[in-house]
């Protein structure tokens, strides 16, 4: 296959648009409601190429768009997320619906359908997960729902999404194989942010200014990653581990810590020791602010967890372009979901059938 072709819905700032073309597909068309992850999108692929407004708006244009090769898209999971309300009734819940009428319409040779985990796995959502495959099915396509975690795919970030992935000629079960051959260990946080250099500086100048306050009754569990030590939801991050997830709603106190001597000093970690302290019952709340090393993740640390391209631009406040890196697909993950995805419409065809409690996750 020459480079193939992708319509992308529910696009944001683009990762999983960024991942589809470093496999070798170009985006023909794409939509969002955000105004500032459009002007986004517009900034680093093209002024052409994205539509801003409600999907709804532009179901007449995408219905005389020639076929893609793909349909990608992650449509709004605030109604799934563990993280929000997990509210059936919230309107952007029916947005998956709004996905399968595209893909129908369009009917393209493969699609690949993004969400919350939660979606995948929580009982109060099976209806949804098998109406969504029995639609896809439906409309022709061999389906699977997988579970996939990020970091097992080169990002360092321990974020766990949902993806049903559909071929109208090929084999589902091949792309999930060959998704298996993409697994790759990914690097620390303090091997994927060191050469970003200390907050503030010239490649990471981008900082958040919420506070770091300690907690006055701290919730303690056995890991000083987890638990509640500080005010706020945002919590500390180990640079010899993972991130976990970055929610959208990072720019004050739920934006995750960093400890700046633990990541480019001594490498000794005042969070494990104060927590530590704690277990032991040596210490009292005697300070409202945590010492001036904890800091909060900056943009350009954010960004480069969810592995977009240094070069990457975006467009808005702050809190907007937080909101923006929070709500991406990890474009390393969507790069290896892209291969696989071109790899069986190449023809990649596998002797292995692995049985459905064996999907990635």
């Amino acid at each position: 296959m020459s480079q193939g072709t992708i319509v992308s819905l529910f696009t944001g700032a683009g990762g999983l648009d960024i991942g589809f073309h470093q496999a070798g597909f170009r985006t023909k068309w794409a939509n969002d409601l955000n105004a500032d992850a459009c002007a986004t999108f517009r900034l680093n692929h093209g002024r052409d190429l994205i539509r801003h407004g409600s999907l709804h708006e532009f179901l007449p244009e995408i219905r005389t768009l020639e076929s893609p090769d793909v349909l990608v898209g992650g449509p709004p999971c605030q109604g799934f997320s563990v993280a929000g309300y997990m509210n059936l009734n919230d309107p952007r819940s029916e947005l998956v619906y709004s996905y399968m009428k595209v893909l129908r319409d369009l009917k393209p040779k493969a699609f690949v359908l993004e969400n919350v985990k939660a979606l995948a796995v929580l009982d109060k959502f099976r209806p949804i997960r098998e109406r969504l495959l029995r639609e896809a099915r439906g409309a022709g396509y061999s389906a699977e729902l997988i579970v996939v975690r990020a970091s097992d795919f080169g990002v360092p970030q321990a974020r766990e999404r949902m993806l049903i992935v559909g071929f109208m000629n090929h084999s589902s079960a091949d792309f999930v194989s060959h998704l298996q051959t993409q697994r790759h260990v990914a690097p620390t946080l303090r091997e994927a942010l060191a050469h970003l250099g200390a907050a503030g500086s010239e490649m990471n100048r981008r900082v958040c200014k919420a506070k770091v306050t300690i907690a006055k009754r701290p919730i303690l569990r056995s890991s000083p990653y987890a638990g509640m030590l500080f005010n706020g939801q945002g919590r500390p991050l180990n640079p010899e581990g993972y991130a976990s997830t970055l929610p959208a709603s990072m720019g004050g106190n739920r934006t995750p810590i960093l400890d700046e001597e633990h990541l480019y000093g001594d490498r000794t970690s005042w969070v494990e020791q104060y927590h530590a302290e704690l277990l032991k019952g040596g210490l009292s709340y005697s300070q409202k602010f945590a010492p001036s090393r904890l800091r909060r993740l900056t943009i350009d640390e954010a960004a480069a967890i969810q592995t977009f391209p240094e070069n990457y631009e975006f467009v808005g406040r702050s809190s907007s372009i937080y909101s923006q890196i929070g709500n991406a697909v990890p474009c390393e993950l969507a790069r290896r979901v892209g291969v696989s995805v071109r790899a069986v419409l190449d023809g990649y065809r596998s002797n292995v059938r692995l049985d459905r409690k064996q999907l990635v996750a």
